[in-house]
């Protein structure tokens, strides 16, 4: 072994993410141990991650990583084949558009029936609700003193009023609570802001924990492997500022690296499938052809409005007198735009798939242009309904180019391979336009901007979408808990076939939760820290909602 700098700690957790800034502040908690946290990124001092009406920029900025995504042969893609994730302390919870949602009860059962057992809606619950610090929600189902606040959108835009009514009017429901165990329905999203401000892993959990004396966090600090002796991690060999170190674990290695740089990890360490660490020249330690494979990721695609003239839109705070006037309204009571994540009002619906929980999701943006990846308007007032299909079919995987760490990983999606995904993303368009349609917000929108088109039929709607729907960034699966053959851990998060080491974050899920994946992570992030100190929280006795499992 080379004869670097070493130091060594009771457990290394690689990868400052949402859900690895948990489990590194949880674990921090024992005293008698000690915790090296590893991140590539970062710290999240970007004033724009603070501010809930700022995230647009943190969406754009330099907090990112992007890679290059290899399309579906036959379909090219009209827009560029890009995916981003974050690198920033905190991860995705330090840059995304802060909308809470768990997801679906019965995805949490349907990872049980998969092979991960203790993961069902019952058995994560009351994690869920020990995160949380709810502001306007106190039962079986929420938590009030967890380290994440969890509130409403302080301010509401009156169109997102009207956009709830005209969902009313299309037939849906208006729900109170999405992650109260009844999804299908209208209504406001509940968002990670507290006091007026992001409520982030970072700042929630890792900046008290960093007070203890026992945790140390690294930054701009890039893992190269994990070093493995006779079926065991011992720790990892890392650069930083240009020089290579190794920090050694004296229990475990825990990778939080997240859905794309998890599996490169791992199999950069000799963890993978054997043809392909041959095929590259790396030392094989563990045979696991599923390293990389079960790649999920939701698709959207938005539809933008130009407004009528004189109808109001948070388009007009582009302007600097309008700035300065939101400036003052957060100033002076933390409401206005600045405290809003600009994504107050959404739905989920099942359209004609009868019988399963609903698998379409929409968000009302009270802009255009607002989001990377949406247009302006002629006029320069508009709105956005993006929507999503949350339960594909299709399967992509990632996997090495080279055995060099600094290259890229291979990415091969294969979203909307399966025609189910291209039908489903299909109503979901129909249904959108449907609702934009409705008395309750016609008579304050003057036209359809984009797509701005008519489709002869659903086919040429159906490739459409399937040439220019956009990837949501919610990627997870590709380390999949189970019990069977190409699984990568066990349902304790275990590597198979090496010792001491584990993996915490939305890699491991089997399938992809019904919503944004940041609630899914954090989660996992209170779980796994449990798991790893011999812990358990009480199974809630809860009833389920009729219809939702």
């Amino acid at each position: 072994m080379k004869n670097h700098q070493a130091t060594s700690a009771t457990y290394i957790v690689v990868g400052g993410g949402t859900t690895g800034c948990i489990v590194a502040s949880r674990l921090s908690e024992d005293p008698s141990a000690t915790v090296i946290l590893i991140e590539e990124g970062p710290r999240d001092s970007s004033p724009y991650i603070r501010f809930p009406g700022t995230y647009y920029k943190t969406a754009q900025g330099g907090l990112l990583k992007r890679y290059r995504w290899e399309p579906t042969p036959g379909y090219e893609r009209e827009e560029n084949d890009t995916m981003v994730q974050a690198s920033v302390l905190g991860g995705g919870s330090s840059v995304n558009g802060m909308v809470y949602v768990r997801g679906n009860p019965a995805d949490y059962d349907n990872w049980e029936a998969a092979g991960a057992r203790g993961w069902s809606y019952r058995d994560v619950l009351p994690y869920f609700r020990r995160a949380e610090s709810n502001s306007d929600f106190a039962n079986e189902q929420h938590g009030i003193d967890g380290p994440v606040g969890i509130s409403f959108p302080a301010s509401v835009h009156p169109l997102t009023r009207k956009w709830l009514q005209a969902c009313q009017q299309s037939g849906l429901q208006y729900v109170p609570d999405f992650n109260g165990g009844v999804q299908d329905g209208c209504g406001l999203y509940q968002v990670a802001v507290k006091g007026g401000y992001r409520s982030s892993s970072a700042s929630a959990y890792l900046r008290p924990a960093e007070k203890r004396g026992n945790l140390s966090v690294l930054v701009g600090a890039k893992v190269l492997k994990i070093l493995v002796e006779k079926q065991r991690a011992i720790g990892v060999e890392y650069v930083i500022a240009g020089e290579t170190k190794c920090v050694y674990a004296d229990n475990e290695v825990i990778v939080s690296s997240g859905t794309i740089n998890t599996p490169k990890l791992l199999m950069l360490s000799g963890i993978g499938h054997a043809a392909l660490l041959e095929r590259h020249g790396i030392k094989m330690h563990a045979n696991l052809p599923g390293v990389g494979r079960n790649f999920q990721d939701h698709l959207e695609m938005s539809l933008v409005y130009q407004m009528k003239s004189g109808s109001d839109s948070y388009d007009k705070f582009k302007k600097l007198h309008w700035k300065a006037w939101a400036a003052f309204q957060y100033a002076v009571a933390r409401s206005g735009p600045i405290a809003s994540n600009l994504i107050e009002g959404g739905a989920f619906c099942r359209g004609t798939q009868t019988g399963l929980p609903p698998d379409l999701q929409y968000f009302f943006i009270v802009g255009a242009g607002v989001e990377e990846g949406t247009e302006s308007v002629p006029g320069g007032t508009g709105c956005t309904l993006n929507f999503e299909h949350v339960q594909p079919h299709s399967r992509g995987e990632v996997s090495l180019f080279s055995a060099n760490p600094s290259v890229p990983p291979r990415i091969v999606p294969n979203y909307m391979v399966e025609q189910h995904d291209v039908d489903r993303l299909t109503e979901g368009f129909l249904i959108g336009q449907e609702i934009m349609g409705q008395a309750a917000i016609r008579p304050y929108i003057e036209r359809e901007h984009y797509p701005g088109r008519q489709f002869e039929n659903r086919t040429q709607l159906g490739e459409y979408l399937r040439r220019n729907a956009r990837a949501a960034l919610h990627p997870v699966g590709t380390c999949r808990m189970g019990s069977d053959s190409l699984s990568v851990v066990d349902p304790e998060l275990r590597v198979r076939g090496i010792d001491g080491l584990r993996i915490a974050d939305a890699s491991v899920m089997p399938r992809i939760p019904s919503g944004n994946t940041n609630a899914a992570c954090t989660m996992i992030g209170e779980k796994a820290s449990d798991i790893i100190r011999g812990r358990r929280l009480a199974v809630q006795d809860i009833e389920l909602a009729a219809g939702q499992v």
